[in-house]
């Protein structure tokens, strides 16, 4: 059942019936069309605004004048909020429906399209909002969604029989104005299905889309959980850089937790069916580092599964708010599981490095958040300072010719919050396993130093700990590769540098940081292609890059 909050509910009540009486005058009006009717609509519109703005005001005053409301109170004024929004939208898509009568030639010309059937499943949705909302009725909130796609394809049958009528060259006036009824008819689908996401959000306290909540559905009960959605939590966690959904789902009745310790994802079928694989890789590899899968379901571009949430901090909160004892332990564990990892899965041969090739994959991203990082060419005297592109271009062509001598299983994205520590057990967990594959072990290094590098937090003791951690890594990634007789390490730390540098700008607004992070990176591009006439096992990298 629905909290009531004083003062909207009448509000509400009588925005709903308005909007309803706007839909069915403007039903009558097409079929048989006054002037009468027609000031009617057009002034109950005003109406309708205000109840709108009234619903409005109150929605925010309560919100900024009540300091103790609960999330569910809060919830449930952000839900009247978009519905009332919504609600004035399809009131005004009314009134461009009966201005449109007056290009007829005959009003009745509209009556030879399904127009009739649109309006009532319209008003069938309308009449689901106030007991849904009152009875927090899931049934009902999806049942006001999935208009859209019926109204959808109504609109298509409709539009159809229009464009093979204009092709007869007849009543090409008519036709066009009977499209755009039709078309204004089809849009208030939409916001039907704002309305009822906006009713979901309200009952299960998140905002999520029909598809997602849809797909939260089917891979719930893949998993065995059969519990009614009104009873499991459901909180965002995140969204990925990748475009996927994260959630943590749990039983709201901690008594009865069938679903306590699951990860929803959702998102690209291809990113998820890729993490799928990647996720039963590492089971294989290494039993344990990654969560284990619960359920995985497909359903056209989009694909959803439900994995096991992992507990811990993640290395980043470690570093932040954990004693020394506890970031020693953590990074020992770090460092013996990734010589295990790299031991296990080395394959010697060469691989050629990429790090270039990234960095110019995701160089628009970079200047579409600091269109500044884009250097032209320049030239003093005999002097040249070369542009972002030629630079870029000059030392992927270097390069080509330089290779890692085997390959290890990487993460892929080894950020210090895909690291997930947990202490009581001594051990760690990888997340967030799109990306990983085969290829050159400092792919996840350079990944590594630089994620601590750029943790935006300045205070002189945190980045003391930061730097200690670099060191770490950048040791113990040293030794591995002489044991390992690798030659070009440091040439290749380079470049992977440069790119996770300049890349990782993207990602933050702080233009100084970020600055910072753009010129340290085209520092290490400069000093690689100085380097270009001397063997490659010869480069020393310059690692005071790497502190701040």
């Amino acid at each position: 059942m629905m909290q009531p909050i004083e003062g909207l509910g009448e509000n509400f009540r009588f925005l709903v019936l308005e909007v309803s009486n706007q839909l069915q005058s403007s039903r009558e009006f097409l079929g048989a069309p006054s002037h009468a009717l027609y000031d009617k609509i057009v002034s109950r519109d005003d109406y309708i605004d205000n109840l709108k703005n009234i619903i409005e005001n109150k929605c925010f005053s309560t919100i900024h004048r009540e300091k103790d409301l609960s999330k569910q109170a809060i919830n449930q004024i952000r839900s009247a909020q978009i519905i009332c929004v919504n609600l004035e939208r399809i009131a005004d898509f009314c009134v461009n429906i009966v201005r449109q009568v007056g290009y007829f030639h005959d009003p009745a010309f509209l009556g030879r399209f399904e127009y009739k059937e649109m309006i009532d499943h319209i008003l069938e949705c309308l009449a689901l909002i106030q007991p849904s909302r009152e009875k927090g009725d899931l049934s009902g909130a999806l049942t006001i969604c999935r208009a859209e796609f019926e109204l959808d394809r109504m609109y298509k049958k409709n539009f159809d029989r229009i464009m093979a009528e204009l092709r007869t060259g007849l009543h090409v006036e008519d036709l066009i104005t009977a499209l755009f009824i039709i078309r204004y008819l089809e849009r208030i689908g939409d916001s039907l299905l704002n309305v009822g996401e906006a009713l979901i959000f309200a009952i299960i306290g998140e905002k999520i889309k029909i598809e997602q909540f849809q797909a939260l559905q089917q891979t719930l009960s893949k998993s065995g959980i059969n519990a009614p959605l009104s009873e499991i939590d459901f909180q965002s966690i995140w969204g990925s850089r990748s475009g996927c959904r994260i959630s943590r789902v749990s039983a709201k009745d901690q008594r009865v937790d069938p679903a306590q310790g699951s990860i929803f994802k959702e998102g690209n079928v291809h990113k998820i069916r890729r993490e799928k694989e990647n996720i039963e890789s590492w089971a294989s590899i290494y039993p344990g580092l990654g969560p284990k899968i619960f359920s995985y379901h497909e359903d056209g571009e989009n694909a959803s599964m439900l994995v096991e949430f992992l507990s811990g901090c993640t290395l980043d909160e470690v570093l932040l708010t954990a004693s020394e004892e506890t970031i020693e332990n953590a990074w020992f564990v770090v460092r013996e599981t990734l010589a295990e990892i790299w031991k296990t899965t080395l394959v010697a041969a060469p691989a050629p490095s990429a790090s270039m090739r990234q960095l110019s994959a995701r160089l628009d991203s970079v200047l579409q958040v600091h269109p500044g990082f884009k250097r032209a060419h320049r030239g003093i005297g005999e002097t040249s300072i070369l542009s972002t592109e030629e630079i870029l271009a000059a030392c992927r062509d270097l390069e080509s010719g330089l290779f890692a001598p085997a390959t290890v299983f990487n993460h892929g994205d080894f950020n210090l919050n895909n690291i997930v520590y947990n202490h009581a057990k001594q051990r760690i967990h990888f997340i967030d396993l799109y990306r990983s594959g085969r290829g050159d072990f400092l792919q996840d290094v350079s990944v590594f130093l630089v994620s601590n590098f750029r943790v935006p937090v300045f205070s002189p003791e945190i980045r003391e700990r930061l730097n200690q951690m670099i060191a770490r890594m950048h040791a113990f990634a040293s030794q591995w590769a002489a044991e390992h007789g690798d030659a070009t390490f440091q040439a290749r730390l380079c470049l992977a540098l440069a790119r996770s540098f300049y890349t990782s700008t993207r990602f933050e607004m702080n233009h100084d940081f970020a600055e910072e992070m753009y010129l340290r990176g085209v520092y290490l591009l400069e000093k690689f292609l100085r380097h270009k006439d001397q063997p490659w096992e010869s480069f020393e990298l310059p690692v005071d890059v790497l502190y701040s």
